[in-house]
């Protein structure tokens, strides 16, 4: 018969501590309720770019999931639920974030902007999301390495899991300077579109900044744990995920939800066949001057 020390080394094998069953299945239900309101609110609005975010969400709610099943097995504990935790959990934030630098590229085309941007909207999105991408995939190798019971291997996916956080600090920070010299540009020249009262540009860039700064704030606090290592503070406690992850991703998605930025969406859509309408047109008159 096992004793309580076996439970214990068991679960030190993998995560350090006895994984919380309540808190698992608290977060779990919390960001599968914000996602199915995700997906409604992506299907009425046709807002497609939030797929990401919706995408993120599931990862949140698998790898809960995944930390419930986790504490329930006891004695049994097995490394699938924790790979799949792990790898779910230190993702997600990206693709939330892919969500964000497109809402962006929507409020300053729906307030026909551009023109105050730093990064035209031809390559707003491509930059931003791309380099998130690149951060997606790294983490994701880093944390697949670090499953390896190899010790070099977990080192070196450690190592690429820290440069991959990096690289997301690194986009953040400038996302963050792109939205706010726009924000004071078009705050000290107006555009025609920044007086529409149906654009909220001020409130819904103020909706950036925040959830920036809760992505921000746990992609610091993960590099902290991955510069601590296996026998640093953070991973050897469970509070610490739950308060700078878990708490400030559903924050990111309840806030989207509160916060649905529709209306730029179809701004956005009419901006682009507007646009794409008088490229047509001076496409047309050139083509009948040269035949004259």
């Amino acid at each position: 018969m096992s004793s309580d020390s076996d439970t214990t080394v068991n679960y030190y094998k993998y995560y350090h501590y006895h994984p919380s069953l309540a808190g698992a299945c608290v977060f779990a239900a919390l960001f599968g309720v914000s996602t199915i309101w995700h997906l409604i609110q992506i299907t009425k609005h046709r807002t497609w770019y939030f797929i990401p975010l919706l995408v993120g969400g599931i990862f949140e709610v698998v790898g809960y999931g995944a930390r419930g099943a986790s504490s329930a097995q006891m004695l049994n504990l097995t490394l699938a639920p924790y790979v799949i935790q792990t790898l779910l959990l230190l993702v997600a934030p990206a693709l939330l974030a892919a969500t964000i630098y497109m809402i962006l590229g929507r409020i300053i085309m729906s307030v026909d902007g551009e023109s105050l941007s730093l990064v035209k909207k031809r390559w707003l999105t491509k930059i931003f999301v791309t380099s998130d991408v690149l951060s997606f995939f790294i983490q994701l190798g880093g944390g697949g390495l670090m499953a390896s019971s190899d010790a070099s291997s977990a080192k070196l996916g450690s190592h690429l899991i820290l440069g991959g956080l990096l690289l997301q600090i690194i986009i953040f920070g400038f996302f963050i300077a792109v939205s706010l010299v726009f924000h004071l540009r078009l705050r000290a020249m107006p555009t025609s579109q920044s007086h529409n009262p149906s654009l909220p540009w001020k409130k819904f860039l103020y909706v950036v900044y925040s959830t920036c700064a809760l992505i921000m704030i746990r992609s610091i606090v993960r590099v902290a744990e991955f510069i601590g290592g296996f026998d640093g503070r953070i991973l050897k406690h469970e509070v610490y995920l739950y308060v700078f992850d878990a708490v400030p991703m559903a924050a990111v998605m309840v806030i989207f939800n509160i916060w649905y930025p529709s209306n730029f969406s179809k701004q956005a859509r009419k901006a682009i066949v507007d646009g794409e309408s008088v490229d047509s047109s001076v496409e047309f008159s050139n083509v009948e001057l040269q035949s004259k």
